[in-house]
This record gives C-alpha cells, sequence and structure tokens, in this order.
C-alpha cells in the first residue's frame, strides 16, 4: 500500500496545474486542522487571487465613470499627433476611416481583442449597467509576479484582486512601505497600482518613479506608461518605452506597447513596423500577427493577410473570429472554394449571439459582392435577429431596401443636409459625404 500525498503538496500541484478551487478547498481543510499554517494561508489566498487575476498592465478603455467624474485637466485643443481623443490627426500611409472600422471613440478596431477592451472588472460602474455586448471579462493571460514570499504580499493580491478593496490594500502597502524604510521597490508598485485605481494618476506617477529610481523593471514601465496613457500624453508614453528599451532591448512587452499606441493614433503604420520587430523578437506572438494581418486586409492585400491568418490556425488557435477572418480574406483573394467553408465553422464555433450576427453580417457582404441580393437581405435579418443592436446591418438593409424602391421618407433634404454636415465634421476627407453635401447644395439651389 502506497503512503498518501501530502496534503500541501497536493494542494500545490493543483495550483500548478491551474484548479485552483481544488486547491482552495484543500487548503481550507487543512486550515481547519491547523489554524495557524502560514503556507496554507498563502497558497489558499494565491488560489482564490488567480480565480479573478487580471492583468492590471494592460491599459484600461476609458469607462463611463472615468468620462463623467474626471477632473484631470488636459487641453482642449492639443497639437495633431499627440492626443488620443482626436481621432485621424495622425494618418501616416494607413488605410483610411473610409475602409477600417472604427470605434465609437473614433479609433481603429485592433487585429486583437485584449483585456484592456472588455468592461467587467469587478466593483466598476461598467460592471454594474453592462449591457450583453459587453458582458464578457477578459480570461487572464499572465501570471502575477512572482513576489509570493511572505504573508503579507499574498494578502495584499487577494484584498486588491479578489476583495477589490483598493482603500485597504493601499493602507496595508503604506505600511509596509513604512516598515521596508521606503526601500523597496515592490511595495512601491503596489501604492502606484492602488493609486491608479482610484484616479489619482499624478500620485501613482511619483511611486512608479520613485520604484525605477531603485529597481528598473519591465512591469514598472508599463504601469509607469498606464498612468501616461490615462493622462492622454500618448507621446510621453512612447517616450518612456523607448528608455525601456535602452535598459532592456529586444523586449517583446514594450515593442508591443508602442505599436499599440501608434495603432491608437491611427498610425497603423508605424505599428506595423513595431509589430514586426516584435514577431522578430517572438514569432509565435498572436497578437502582433493578428494585428499585421488585419493591417494587410484592410490595406487591399488580403492574400498577404491570409498568410498571417493560416499561421495563427498552424499555431493552434481556432476559434470563431479567426474563421471569419479567414472567410473574408479568402473571398477576396478570389480563394473561392475555401470562403463558406471558413463561414460554416464560423458559425458552428460562435459562442453567443453576438459573434453570430457577425459572422451572418460578413456573410452578407460576400452576398452582395456575387450580386446575390435576395441572400444579402436575407443575412442581414439573421444578423439582426441575433444582435438586433447591430448598427452596420441596420444601415446595410437599408442601402438594399432603397434599392428596391421602398423609401418610406423622400424629400426630407434638410435633415440629411444636417447629417451630412456631422459626417463631414467627423472625418473631412470622406468622399461620399462631399458629393452628397454637393448634391444638396443643388437641390436647395434649385428651389
Amino acid at each position: 500500500m502506497g503512503s498518501e500525498m501530502d496534503p500541501l503538496l497536493l494542494a500545490w500541484s493543483y495550483f500548478r496545474r491551474r484548479k485552483f478551487q481544488l486547491c482552495a478547498d484543500l487548503c481550507t481543510q487543512m486550515l481547519e486542522k491547523s489554524p495557524y499554517d502560514q503556507a496554507a494561508w498563502i497558497l489558499k489566498a494565491r488560489a482564490l487571487t488567480e480565480m479573478v487575476y487580471i492583468d492590471e498592465i494592460d491599459v484600461d478603455q476609458e469607462g463611463i465613470a472615468e468620462m463623467i467624474l474626471d477632473e484631470n485637466a488636459i487641453a482642449q485643443v492639443p497639437r495633431p499627433g499627440t492626443s488620443l481623443k482626436l481621432p485621424g490627426t495622425n494618418q501616416t500611409g494607413g488605410p483610411s476611416q473610409a475602409i477600417r472600422p472604427i470605434t465609437q471613440a473614433g479609433r481603429p478596431i485592433t487585429g486583437f481583442l485584449r483585456p484592456s477592451t472588455q468592461s467587467g472588472r469587478p466593483g466598476t460602474m461598467e460592471q454594474a449597467i453592462r449591457t450583453p455586448r459587453t458582458a464578457y471579462t477578459a480570461r487572464p493571460i499572465t501570471s502575477s509576479s512572482g513576489r509570493f514570499i511572505r504573508l503579507g504580499t499574498a494578502l495584499f493580491e487577494y484584498i486588491f484582486h479578489h476583495e477589490n478593496d483598493v482603500k485597504t490594500a493601499l493602507d496595508l502597502a503604506a505600511l509596509s512601505t513604512e516598515h521596508s524604510q521606503y526601500k523597496d521597490w515592490w511595495w512601491k508598485v503596489q501604492i502606484g497600482k492602488c493609486y491608479y485605481r482610484l484616479g489619482m494618476y499624478r500620485e501613482a506617477e511619483k511611486q512608479f518613479k520613485s520604484a525605477l529610481k531603485q529597481q528598473e523593471m519591465v512591469d514598472t514601465f508599463l504601469y509607469l506608461a498606464k498612468v501616461y496613457m490615462s493622462l492622454d500624453q500618448p507621446v510621453t508614453a512612447l517616450n518612456l518605452f523607448k528608455q525601456g528599451l535602452d535598459k532592456f532591448p529586444g523586449e517583446v512587452t514594450l515593442l508591443c506597447g508602442i505599436a499599440r499606441i501608434y495603432e491608437e493614433m491611427n498610425n497603423s503604420s508605424s505599428a506595423a513596423e513595431y509589430y514586426k520587430e516584435v514577431l522578430k523578437q517572438d514569432n509565435t506572438h498572436v497578437e502582433a500577427i493578428a494585428c499585421i494581418g488585419s493591417n494587410h486586409f484592410y490595406s487591399d492585400q488580403p492574400e498577404i493577410a491570409l498568410r498571417f491568418y493560416r499561421r495563427l490556425l498552424q499555431m493552434g488557435v481556432y476559434n470563431c473570429q479567426l474563421l471569419n477572418n479567414l472567410g473574408l480574406c479568402c473571398f477576396y483573394a478570389q480563394q473561392y472554394d475555401m470562403t463558406l467553408t471558413s463561414f460554416e465553422r464560423a458559425l458552428s464555433l460562435a459562442e453567443n449571439e453576438e459573434e453570430t450576427a457577425d459572422v451572418w453580417y460578413n456573410l452578407g457582404h460576400i452576398a452582395v459582392g456575387i450580386g446575390d441580393v435576395n441572400l444579402a437581405h436575407q443575412c442581414f435579418r439573421l444578423a439582426l435577429v441575433n444582435n438586433n443592436h447591430h448598427a452596420e446591418a441596420y444601415n446595410n438593409l437599408a442601402v438594399l431596401e432603397m434599392r428596391k424602391g421602398h423609401v418610406e421618407q423622400i424629400g426630407d433634404l434638410q435633415r440629411s443636409y444636417v447629417a451630412a454636415q456631422k459626417a463631414e465634421a467627423a472625418f473631412p476627407d470622406h468622399v461620399d459625404t462631399q458629393q452628397l453635401i454637393k448634391q444638396l447644395k443643388q437641390h436647395f439651389a434649385m428651389l
């Protein structure tokens, strides 16, 4: 008869295999027998933290609370290319907004869904009022820093991530920093994280800078750049990343951070260059491959984009979004034999109604491309059945109805002119809008 495995080793084995609930349950049983077992307490705190852990390094998308309650003074008319508040200020050779879809904030949709692009962190206003379209939280993609040596550090991570009690976590970090005579860079980083979560960006900046003076770490550079992005200072964040690259040459996370900033500033060509640098260091970097593929697709190079998406498929990425993109690339690259097969697989892999709606919307475009208006009509309607907030499907359905002559309102030129002027203000270089305004002015001249 073999002896049973030690419970602590078994719990650690569960933790290493990411079976966090089993690990926490086993630690609870050990603590019932020995309440002062520090190893069991630390392991349980780590397991509970990892269940809800989301990487704090990724830049958060500006939420509703930040927009309404923001008291930071930012220049109302910033110089072109120095702010994220003015979309389209730094177009240098990339695809125009007329081709590439953009978010409601005016930034181009990236080729990769990041944790920062999804709401739902515990205790935020976004989670309280989130809609079904944004109800899916990001899967934890990195482990936390391996600094779980003492019970205090594990306790901080538990309070900060699991309980989301930022004020208590800040008090604990402040006491620990004082106890270490202000010489421990790790606790300064944690204080900076708490200040950032509380919206006190300048105080967070001071803590991160102080931590960098004591110990230069890649994570600290990323946290400080995140602060500058929240203060709408992308140029300062870019300079910081480049300083980090001087200390850590070829660091993938710093290169990727620069590429993301350029992408948000609508500088797609520079972003693609840095993503290529990322691939030179790590040729299996999913985000870089996906973003370069997306950039080639919107630059009218579907054949090259197809190569990048096939690379992702070879790496084992097999989901609805990838097959959806493969279907579009195959169609525009005139590889029609693979187009419908890719979309059929994308529909079978769709995890929610929003993904299904996007696939039907793209199928509607394929139907328009082959001249089958009835099929396109059905596809756009199926997109709306799955997601009745799909604005693009409504728009294209209205275009098809207009082509059929089903126009309910005729002659409302004034509302059309007002809408066209707003469109021109949002995107001055849109040729179709300029032609529409010209036609409307001709109509008004004839009245």
